[in-house]
Formats: C-alpha cells, structure tokens, sequence
C-alpha cells in the first residue's frame, strides 16, 4: 500500500470508501471527535478513508487547551505539536490497518510547517497512500487514486485529489484557487486512464477541500420564513432546490475564488461522475448540476463552528457496474447514540454550543440532585 496510490474491489466487487472532511483540531484533541470516528471505522469497517482537507487546525497549533492565547513558538515546537495532532486522525486508522489518504485545506498550511514537511508526517504511517511524490510542478496532495479488480490491472474507477488552497507567509493571506498545472495534469492523466481502459473513459469522483463555484447552481433566493431557508453574507436568504437536491443546507457555500477552467476540463472529459467537497462546515447534501453530481460534505471536528450534522460520509460502489455509486451520511447521534451521556459529551465538546451546554449541565445537576435526594430517601425508610 504504500508503494501505489492503488486500491482494489474486494473479492464479491465491493468497494467502501470514507470521507471524513475537516477534522480541524490540534494537540489537546476534543474527545467527542475521537469516539464518534473510532465507532465510525469501527461499524462501517471502510477500505479506504479519505481525508479532505483542514485536517489540523493549524493556525491554532501552538495555542493553549482553551483560548487562543498561544503557549509556544517557533518551527521546532510547531512540528513537534503537529506531529501530535496529525496522530489524533492516523492512529485509529494503523491500530485498524485501514488505508488512507488526504488532501489539505485552507487551515492547515497557516503555519511554519510547510505542506511537503506535513505529508511526510502523514506518510510515516504505514496505512499511508503515498500521494504525489515524483510529478513536478503540483502539489504533493494532487494526485489520483486509481481502483483496480480483485484480480487484473486494468482501472475500473478513479479518485482525483485535488489540492485547492495554499498560504502566502509573504502576503500573509490563504489563496483558495486551483492552478492551471493542476487542470493540465487532469486532463493529461484522464487521457491516460482512458487508454488504459480500451478507450473508454475511467469514471471517478473529484476530491477537493474548497467547491466549485458550480455548486452554487444547487441553490436559489428565498424568503426567510421558507423551509430550509439560510441567510447569506450579503443579508438576503437561499436555500437548496427542492427538486434536485437533497441534505441540509447550513450556510451559503464559500467557493473557490479560480478553478483555472477545471469545470469545463471535467465536462470536456467527461470521466468525473461527482465533485466532493468540505469547508463549509455546516453543509451537508448532494444535488446534479449538468450531469455532474455536487457533494458537500460536513464537518467532523468540535473544536470549530458546526451542527447536528458532524459525521462522515460513506461512498460504496460495485465492480460489476463501476460508473455507480451511492452515497449517505452518518452523523454524530448515528454513530454515537442519542443517550444522555452521548449527548453530554456532545455539547461538552462541541464549539458554539454554549446555550446547550449550559441547558445539559442543567439538566445533568437536576438529575444528579433527584438521584441523590431519592438514595437519601431510600436510606432513611430503611433504618
């Protein structure tokens, strides 16, 4: 496996992948996020998890347990801390032997460590796919995995790793765009592949931190008392299209600013069955525009913005009709209950849940004194 960014259907022509999208935490990891993925890999026993992007939260690395007050500095103390970090996500997948891959995302170059520097980290595990390693001029997260047969060599379906977005430390600003290297090795490789196959077209899913900005053809205005209604950065409101979408729509998508023509390359391809998205991190839904699939997929990380939605997403597909898939979602309540102690650890854990916390630590007390009055009760009929 670490030789060949390869992975094959089983022996029945099965084949189940997981996207696991921003994880986004750092050395004092929230432990709601470790239960709910370690019961994830646990129930739904993936062949391959696929990282896709903000996988540290890394322009947060060196801050204290709680607040952003930063506690340490330098390159030296940075990559010790994103060594442990990077750990938090690989190692329930080694302790399982369970491939993976990644891309990045807009956090996780914000810092001393450069991209290659955090791809070798992540390739010190032996479940590692190696990732780009030898094609100059791309990034080391741009790169394709190809899915051959239980037996045989030819590529029966595909996975594109696109990375999308890159820190200037000169400029100090994050550039959320897709270089026009990227869209030429694509189109090259999809060339590739297809000859491969005896001419026809290798179908694939796109994996990519940040959206196109086709996704936003998924969605349209709406007044603010429509269901599924979403207020926008610029004060209106929209919501998902009924009739060609489905999922739940948290936010207005944040698109990439340049795709250096990589849409137009898909259709003219013609190989690329969905786009697969993160970033946003309250979105989760699927829809079709012009024959391509658009997927979003939520956040799985608490030390961050977010909702009921935190999971990840299963994508399956069968050897004996390789251009299909289905995909669907399995949220933290679905992988961890929705018992009291699930639900504490929950808003606990998550980010942005204060009024929830407050109201579980209420309600904890509550039972915790009737409990407690009820024992004493108990022990006073008894003598």
């Amino acid at each position: 496996m670490k030789n060949s960014n390869t992975i094959r259907f089983n022996a029945a022509g099965k084949l189940r992948i997981m996207q696991v999208s921003d994880p986004q935490d750092m050395k004092y990891v929230r432990k709601a996020m470790v239960k709910m993925l370690d019961n994830a890999y646990d129930a739904l026993r993936p062949d391959l998890v696929l990282f896709t992007g903000d996988n540290i939260l890394g322009n947060h690395l060196l801050d204290a347990r709680f607040g952003t007050k930063p506690v340490a500095g330098g390159k030296s103390a940075t990559y010790e801390i994103m060594c442990d970090s990077i750990r938090h996500i690989t190692a329930p997948l080694e302790k399982r032997n369970i491939p993976f891959a990644m891309i990045f995302g807009n956090h996780d170059d914000c810092n001393d460590v450069s991209k290659s520097e955090q791809a070798d980290i992540f390739r010190k595990c032996k479940n590692c796919l190696p990732m780009n390693t030898g094609i100059n001029g791309l990034d080391c997260d741009t790169y394709n995995i190809t899915v051959l047969p239980y037996e045989g060599e030819t590529p029966l379906f595909n996975f594109w790793m696109l990375d999308t977005a890159w820190f200037d430390k000169k400029e100090g600003r994050c550039f959320e765009k897709i270089k026009p290297e990227t869209v030429e090795w694509y189109k090259k490789t999809s060339a590739q592949l297809k000859e491969q196959n005896g001419g026809e077209v290798v179908p694939s899913l796109m994996f990519m931190h940040i959206p196109l900005k086709e996704i936003e053809n998924l969605i349209e205005p709406c007044m603010p008392d429509e269901i599924g209604a979403v207020k926008t950065v610029k004060n209106g409101w929209c919501r998902l299209i009924p009739d060609i979408t489905r999922g739940v729509l948290g936010e207005s998508p944040s698109v990439l600013e340049d795709d250096a023509g990589l849409f137009e390359a898909i259709l003219e391809c013609g190989d690329v069955k969905g786009v697969v998205s993160g970033h946003d991190h309250t979105n989760c839904f699927e829809g079709n525009y012009m024959g391509v699939d658009f997927i979003q997929t939520s956040c799985a990380s608490f030390r961050c913005y977010g909702n009921e939605t935190r999971g990840v997403r299963i994508f399956e597909f069968d050897a004996r009709e390789p251009s299909e898939y289905i995909t669907y979602f399995f949220n933290y309540a679905d992988l961890c209950g929705r018992g009291p102690v699930a639900k504490l650890r929950y808003a606990v854990d998550a980010d942005g849940y204060l009024q929830d916390k407050t109201a579980f630590i209420r309600d904890a007390a509550s039972t915790a004194i009737s409990a407690a009055g009820a024992f004493l009760k108990m022990k006073k009929g008894n003598e």
